[in-house]
C-alpha cells in the first residue's frame, strides 16, 4: 500500500510555468510621454508650482478656473482616446497639462481624469515631477479612502489633513498653514503617494492634501476656501452653478482613482 505521506507527488499541471508554457508571454506596454502644444518647448519647464487633482471635487474645481490655456498632455498609451470630446471636458479619461494665464507659466496644473495603475504609478509620476516638469513646488489634491484611515468619519463632517515632503516642513512657510497634518496611523496609497514620494526622493516642495468626503458639494467650497486663501489667491473659478454642475458631474462620472500601491 502506498504512503500517502511521503509518496513524492505527481507533476501538477496547475503550476503556474506549465500553465503558460505553450502562451507567448504579454508585450511590455508602451511608455507614457508628454505631447506639448508647442512643437520647440523649453525643456525642463520650471514652474514656481504644480497642482495635480485627482479627487472629484478638485477635479471639477480646477476645471473651472477661467483663464487657462492648455500647454500640453500626458499620454498613457493604454487609456484609449474614444468617448473624448475634441475640446476638454470633465468626462473625459485625460490627463492634460494648463497654465493659468498672467502668470508667466509659473503655475501648471494637472487635473488627472483617467485611472494610473498600481505598477504604473512611478513611472508617470517620475514623467510629471523631476523629469520634464521640475517645480519648486508640487501641491496634490486627492480624498480621504476610509480602508486607511484609522478612525472614524462622518459623511456629514467636511475636513482635510496633509501630509509634506521633509523640504517643505523645512522651508518656513507651509503652502497649507491652517490645515492639519494627516492623523498617524493613517496611510495614503495609489497615485498620490507616488507623487509625494516623487518629491521626496527630488528634495522638492511637496504637499498632498487629502479631503473628505470623497464627494460632495461641500468638499468642492472647502478646497476653493483652501484654494483661495493660500494658493491661487484672486484666481476666478467661474463657479455660478457650483453645488448643480457638481452634482450631474458626479452622476456621470466614473472615479478609478483607488489602486493596491501602499507606501
Amino acid at each position: 500500500m502506498e504512503d500517502v505521506l511521503t509518496e513524492i507527488p505527481p507533476p501538477s499541471r496547475f503550476f503556474q510555468e506549465d500553465l503558460y508554457i505553450f502562451a507567448p508571454p504579454s508585450p511590455p506596454l508602451p511608455s507614457p510621454f508628454i505631447l506639448f502644444s508647442n512643437p520647440k518647448p523649453n525643456i525642463p519647464l520650471r514652474p514656481s508650482l504644480v497642482i495635480i487633482a485627482l479627487s472629484s471635487p478638485s477635479l471639477f474645481l480646477v476645471n473651472h478656473i477661467s483663464s487657462k490655456t492648455l500647454i500640453g498632455s500626458l499620454i498613457l498609451p493604454e487609456i484609449p482616446f474614444s468617448g473624448n470630446s475634441i475640446e476638454p471636458s470633465l468626462g473625459d479619461k485625460s490627463c492634460n497639462i494648463y497654465a493659468i494665464n498672467d502668470t508667466d507659466d509659473s503655475i501648471l496644473f494637472i487635473p488627472v481624469q483617467c485611472p494610473v495603475a498600481a505598477e504604473r504609478s512611478h513611472i508617470v509620476a517620475k514623467l510629471l515631477i523631476g523629469e520634464q516638469i521640475v517645480p519648486e513646488r508640487v501641491l496634490i489634491l486627492d480624498s480621504v479612502q476610509t480602508r486607511n484611515f484609522r478612525g472614524k468619519l462622518s459623511l456629514d463632517e467636511t475636513c482635510a489633513f496633509k501630509l509634506e515632503t521633509s523640504s517643505e516642513r523645512k522651508g518656513g512657510s507651509s503652502l497649507l498653514k491652517d490645515v492639519d497634518y494627516f492623523p498617524s496611523g493613517s496611510m495614503v496609497d495609489g497615485f498620490a503617494a507616488a507623487l509625494l514620494g516623487r518629491c521626496q526622493l527630488k528634495k522638492i516642495k511637496g504637499t498632498l492634501c487629502v479631503s473628505w468626503p470623497e464627494y460632495g458639494g461641500s468638499v468642492v467650497s472647502l478646497l476653493k476656501s483652501l484654494l483661495h486663501k493660500n494658493v491661487l489667491t484672486g484666481v476666478d473659478f467661474s463657479l455660478t452653478d457650483g453645488e448643480d454642475s457638481y452634482s450631474r458631474f458626479n452622476q456621470i462620472k466614473n472615479h478609478p482613482f483607488d489602486s493596491e500601491l501602499y507606501t
